[in-house]
Parts: structure tokens; sequence; C-alpha cells
């Protein structure tokens, strides 16, 4: 496993396409999460600042080899104010994702769940934006493993103003709209989220990466998902995360 996180964080230090050989990548989801857990150590972030969830739509399932959503820890520096600027230059092959996030208020014990668990633990629910890079070369020979250690894609990402009302609202009914460079990009709801936020919430709470980071923590930030798919940047621009109800998210590269 050490060869396996040596190879990982020499990728990211080098902004170079990650690879690797059969002898080094996790062959289980169980050990993708393990390696995972390896490199959030090696970054100072256990306990994580919170997770994100990526693959919510069996669309992106299906395009990752993947059986169901997976998860990846998130550190202290992925989480910005609303309206955060980043270089462009500071990242490998950028996109970013249009997301309802939350922050806990209470721990949720690593093991099943219910949406309605899910919901009494959360503390504020507002949008968000999640950065991801695209840091492999031949996505079809991608495996799903090795994609969970590096953390689903994660880079970076913002997060709006918490929603004072969210509990009178329905919240799979929300719809979100995507901006990127002062267009429409893409559109969808809450519900795409694994049928319910909430829903995205509990599936969290007995993953394997609740498992390894000894479950969620209150005040951890937890991206829940995109509405849409990945928008990939060809270079600076404005985004901007609008959800009907919830608020905007928005960032600037520069």
């Amino acid at each position: 496993m050490s060869a396996a996180l040596d190879t990982i964080l020499a990728a990211r230090r080098a902004k170079a396409d990650l690879a690797l050989p059969g002898d080094l990548a996790p062959a289980t989801p169980e050990s993708g999460y393990a390696l995972q857990w390896e490199v959030a150590k090696a970054l100072g972030a256990v306990p994580p600042a919170g997770f994100k969830i990526g693959a919510t739509t069996q669309q992106m399932q299906k395009i990752l080899g993947l059986t169901g959503p997976a998860a990846g820890f998130v550190p202290a520096g992925s989480v910005n104010p609303d309206g955060t600027e980043f270089r462009f230059a500071g990242f490998r092959q950028p996109g970013v994702e249009c997301e309802i996030g939350v922050r806990l208020g209470r721990d949720l014990p690593p093991g099943p769940c219910s949406p309605e668990a899910a919901t009494a633990a959360v503390a504020e629910v507002f949008p968000a934006i999640e950065i991801v890079e695209k840091r492999y070369g031949d996505m079809g020979r991608l495996h799903a493993p090795t994609l969970i250690a590096d953390q689903v894609f994660h880079a970076s990402g913002v997060i709006g103003a918490p929603c004072a009302g969210w509990r009178e609202m329905d919240l799979g009914a929300v719809r979100g709209e995507f901006h990127v460079g002062g267009k429409v990009v893409g559109a969808g709801h809450g519900r795409d989220l694994l049928g319910h936020p909430m829903a995205a919430l509990a599936w969290l709470a007995g993953s394997g990466a609740a498992e390894v980071f000894g479950g969620l923590k209150a005040g951890q930030v937890v991206w829940l998902g995109s509405v849409t798919p990945p928008i990939w940047l060809d270079g600076p621009c404005a985004v901007e995360a609008r959800f009907e109800g919830l608020g905007t998210a928005r960032l600037r590269f520069t």
C-alpha cells in the first residue's frame, strides 16, 4: 500500500496522470477506501473536514465502472466560502459540479442509516460547487477502486450561505441550474441524488468511506452529489450553482 500511496502523491505533486499498475492498484472498493484513508493521513486530513459523494446517477456509475455511488474525503482547504477565486492553472484538467451541501450538527455513526436519521443530524443546507480534476489518461481503463483511493476526482470547492427554511422545503423537488461563463450548461433536481439529498447522506453514513474514517462527525461538510454531469472547463471563467429556494453558490477561475 505504501508504494501505491507514494504513486498517488507523486502524481498530484507533478500534476501528472495517475496510473497505478496492476500490482499496486487496489482490487476492491474496500481496499480502495483503505488506501484513501492513507492518502488522507499523508495530507493531514484525518479526521477530514467532510466528504463528497460522486456517481449518484446510473449514467455516471456506468461510465466509471461503479455499481453504486462512491465517496471521498474532503480536506479543510477545500471548504471555501461563496465567491472564492481560484487560479485555473493550479488545477489539472478542472471541472465543476452543481451540488447541494450540508453541515452536520451531530455525529452519524458508521453503518445503516435512514434518510430520517440523516435529516435529524443536519444543521445546515446550502448550495455548493465542487471542483473536480480529470487526473487520469484513458478513463476506460480506470478501475473503480483506484478512483475511490484518489478521492473520486475531488480537488476543492465552495459552499454558499445556509438556507434558514430548508426543513420546510421539499429538497427532492428543488431545481438547480448551473451557469458557466454566463451560460446555462445544465440543470437537475434534488431527487437526482439517489432519490433525495438526505437519502444520499444516509448512503454515505453506511459507506466504506464512513467505515474507514470512523463515521461522520458534527461540523463536517458534505457535498451530496451533483444534479448535473461534471462540466470540464477550457479556461478561466465564472461559475454559479443556482438552486430555487436554497440560493446560489459562486466561484471564479482566473
